[in-house]
């Protein structure tokens, strides 16, 4: 009576003939070479800016910001379209042709002289002739194209690698899952390491068609892979109520605030769907249970059992797929800071250019845009040796301990790496207020320039941070979330990567306009020239802010309890998984009696 008819939609393959292994090197392809093309564009494009379009630093500083930021925000649109209309396959499909576009439009601004400026080597750049709307507009749509398309490649392809080795009937599929996230993760560190190093080098040393050239041909060869396995991939289908059903629970729920909520135990008082084990909602976010109440089922319902006004009233799988979705929030939130703390790392870059980049020869030196390579290798190097030296041994040493019990999941749990993460981001900014403090003081009483190499641990240490607390954020909003949301779950960290930055920008702006006449002058602590400054002020100022938002994070992930991995909605998907696996091994059994007969 106050069951819908309604099937459950299923998530899960639609082939045992798709999928698998096979199909991880066209998806892992993609994003990689997606990744070494658009970041070695962005690790280098304030000197094409000032130097081919003229733009002042604080002026070419804010286009990157605002370009970085946007890449940030467009994946959780992708994600909305790929997990409630289009699917990821087709999400990812057009995210990697805008890209192929954003930077061919690029590679023309560098080959077109007419696209730019004429040639200008006075100094300062005011004196030369800027950049017409034209040309600045044509550069524009680049950066916004290659945005576009970073927001359906990058919430998606992890999601989507997922989809192919995600086999509920197999006892080892959630060791799968998380090997292909943690090597996910490493490849694309991997590929940022890569793209900071070598397409930089191109574009300094042979030039920037040359460089631009290059990624374009990345490019090119990622769209080619990616469509290579189109016809091995399992494309999931969006569920077109999803985000819908998000605005129907609200609508629902106010509607009927004034309803007292019925015992749990009440079945009949609930509206689910046929054959859900979700029967009843849960005791946390209470007021969103009144969206699922029916009232009067000969009203409610029509006679197949499904709502007659969906604004109205939602099933229960509505209600707690949207609590999901809250009750996450506020953990998500205590990684925008960390964000906020990398993004600060354009400090550091300055400081590398003050200091001695001399590497056993004087006859090499390591530019001070590369130094980011060691926050790559310290992540690399990290999740290698958890997953193939830690997780092994710690679960060797649950086998001898427990025998042939059930074994608890070896390593740390999804908060614990998230807390420890944020830990390490405090301790990074807290060493590099002490190299800042001590190079300050060698350039200004001994007259030297202390050597680069110095850096070197605090980029690592942000590396090991990003390891910690980036990998256990996915994967605890993807152990949160039903399948449907999956891509939500990857959105969620850019997101909140886009907020860092601005967040970030937002505490440079404070500081710099509060501190402008720290020292009796008309300069802040953060000026071009850090030996008129103090930056190791604004180290320990991030150290503050983190330990306060460490803080905060264990209030929430105590507020949160029980990290539950395995969801009942997940069980559903399963069992209707099975079913579909179960179907087809039938069909082949008939069709092999027919060819015997």
């Amino acid at each position: 009576m106050a069951i819908s008819s309604e099937k459950t939609t299923t998530t899960g393959p639609v082939s045992s003939k798709k999928g698998g292994l096979r199909t991880l090197p066209f998806i892992i392809a993609n994003e990689t070479f997606e990744k070494v093309a658009s970041y070695g564009l962005l690790a280098n494009m304030i000197l094409y800016l000032l130097g081919d379009y003229h733009f002042k630093l604080t002026t070419g500083a804010n286009i990157l910001f605002l370009w970085n930021a946007l890449s940030n925000f467009t994946p959780i649109i992708g994600a909305f379209l790929s997990d409630s209309v289009l699917g990821r396959f087709r999400v990812i499909s057009i995210g990697t042709v805008t890209s192929l576009l954003g930077i061919l439009v690029l590679l023309l601004t560098a080959v077109i002289r007419k696209a730019r400026p004429p040639h200008c080597d006075l100094m300062p750049v005011e004196k030369c002739e800027p950049a017409k709307l034209g040309q600045r507009l044509l550069l524009y749509s680049s950066f916004a194209l290659m945005s576009i398309g970073a927001g359906g490649i990058r919430p998606c392809s992890m999601a989507f690698g997922a989809d192919q080795i995600d086999k509920p009937e197999n006892r080892e599929n959630e060791r799968t899952l998380q090997t292909f996230f943690s090597w996910y993760y490493a490849s694309t560190g991997i590929s940022i390491m890569i793209a900071v190093t070598v397409i930089v080098y191109i574009q300094d040393k042979v030039g920037w068609a040359q460089g631009f050239g290059v990624s374009l041909g990345l490019m090119a060869f990622s769209t080619l892979m990616f469509f290579s396995g189109t016809s091995l991939y399992v494309k999931v289908k969006g569920n077109k109520n999803l985000f819908c059903g998000f605005a129907h629970v609200v609508s629902a729920a106010w509607k009927n605030r004034h309803l007292s909520l019925p015992p749990q135990n009440n079945f009949d008082g609930w509206y689910y769907h046929k054959g859900s084990k979700l029967v009843t909602p849960t005791d946390k976010l209470r007021f969103l249970n009144k969206a699922c109440i029916i009232k009067n089922p000969s009203k409610d319902l029509n006679p197949e059992g499904i709502a007659k006004d969906p604004w109205s009233l939602s099933t229960v799988r509505q209600v707690e797929e949207l609590k999901a979705l809250l009750k996450v929030l506020p953990i998500w939130s205590t990684g925008i800071y960390i964000a906020a703390s990398v993004s600060q790392q354009s400090f550091w870059i300055n400081q590398a250019t003050h200091m001695n980049t001399e590497l056993f020869t004087r006859h090499f030196h390591i530019p001070a845009g590369s130094f980011s390579v060691f926050t790559l290798l310290s992540l690399t190097i990290w999740v290698a040796l958890y997953d193939r030296l830690i997780i092994p041994l710690l679960s060797k040493r649950n086998r001898k301990r427990r025998g042939d019990q059930p074994q608890l999941r070896p390593g740390f749990t999804f908060k614990q790496r998230m807390a420890i993460g944020l830990a390490i981001s405090c301790l990074a900014t807290s060493v590099a207020a002490v190299v800042e403090k001590k190079r300050r003081k060698h350039a200004l009483i001994n007259g030297e320039t202390m050597s680069a190499m110095w850096l070197v641990p605090q980029y690592s240490l942000v590396g090991l941070a990003e390891a910690f607390n980036a990998i256990g954020q996915i994967e605890f909003f993807y152990s949160q979330f039903p399948k449907s949301m999956a891509s939500i779950a990857v959105a969620l960290f850019t997101l909140g990567m886009g907020f860092g930055n601005l967040v970030g920008a937002l505490i440079l702006k404070i500081v710099d306009d509060g501190t402008k006449n720290y020292n009796g002058g008309n300069m802040s602590w953060l000026p071009d020239n850090p030996n008129q400054g103090r930056y190791d002020y604004y180290y320990w100022l991030l150290t503050l802010l983190g330990l306060v938002n460490l803080l905060y994070y264990f209030f929430v992930s105590w507020a949160y309890g029980s990290c539950e991995e395995r969801k009942i909605w997940d069980e559903e998907e399963e069992e209707a998984t099975e079913k579909v696996l179960k179907e087809e091994d039938l069909s082949k059994s008939k069709e092999s009696a027919v060819f015997a007969a």
